[in-house]
């Protein structure tokens, strides 16, 4: 079996050695094949697959109200009933399930699930034709079934303050993101592409496990007049405020900003 790790949202699973994964944006893949990923919002069926993405949930709030909105978008949007929704237990995290019953010209069956950990949720949705049913079924749950939260991840990269670096993340000019920066003040930055929830769930995780104490940590969104996630933080005789910046859209990416006080 092949392991797969999520370094930012900090899950784990594994798949089938032979089976293709592949990432695109906020959704992890994974199939028996590379076509299955092809046609996944088209008209046409696409091949069976197995799709998870993360969602931040800074503010803890109860998922049975964000199961019931996402269920209900989802089989509208489909054009599908919901056949019951059922509690949902796995890797130690809690949520629901469901069945969705596609229109009758539909050869698929859809099944959905949502897991809660933290301050992260996972969203679990599993699509292939019924007749492969009885090949695929036992492999996707198989799958989910080894889903696990880690307290930290393999491979995290760090600046010269020992301050863990999301992956793929470079340094810039702070200017670039804050131009009215004090030049006297010290002040790093790090640009990416990573969505701006999964960067918060990353910091809340790895912080601690460099030694870092979080004295303060303002999610984003918020419920206060602060349009970014602000996080004070200390260790030893340092103190920072690292700030996630979200980039302009409707689903924004975030960029890493360092303020160190001396």
């Amino acid at each position: 079996m092949a392991i797969f790790q999520n370094p930012l949202w900090g899950f784990e699973l594994t798949y089938p050695d032979e089976w293709v994964q592949q990432t695109k944006g906020d959704v992890d893949g994974f199939a028996e094949n590379a076509e299955a990923f092809d046609h996944t919002d088209a008209e046409d069926e696409p091949a069976a697959h197995l799709l998870v993405r993360g969602e931040w949930n800074g503010r803890r709030e109860p998922i049975a109200p964000l199961w019931d909105q996402h269920i209900t978008k989802l089989s509208v949007m489909l054009g599908a009933k919901q056949v019951g929704s059922s509690p949902f237990s796995m890797g130690g995290a809690n949520g629901f399930e469901a069945e969705i019953l596609l229109p009758k010209r539909k050869n698929r069956r859809l099944w959905a699930g949502i897991l809660a950990h933290d301050t992260t949720i996972l969203h679990f949705m599993v699509s292939h034709p019924k007749e492969e049913r009885v090949s695929f079924e036992p492999q996707a749950t198989q799958i989910i079934s080894s889903v696990r939260f880690l307290k930290k991840v393999n491979g995290v990269s760090v600046n010269e303050e020992n301050l863990p670096l999301p992956p793929n993340y470079h340094s810039e000019d702070p200017v670039k993101f804050l131009p009215d920066i004090n030049p006297d003040e010290s002040w790093k930055a790090y640009a990416g592409t990573s969505d701006l929830g999964a960067l918060q769930a990353y910091y809340y995780r790895e912080l601690p496990n460099f030694g870092w104490e979080i004295s303060e940590f303002i999610p984003y969104p918020n419920q206060v007049n602060v349009s970014f996630a602000r996080i004070r933080i200390h260790k030893n005789d340092l103190t920072a405020t690292l700030g996630l910046l979200p980039t302009p859209g409707k689903k924004p990416f975030g960029h890493v900003v360092i303020k160190y006080e001396t």
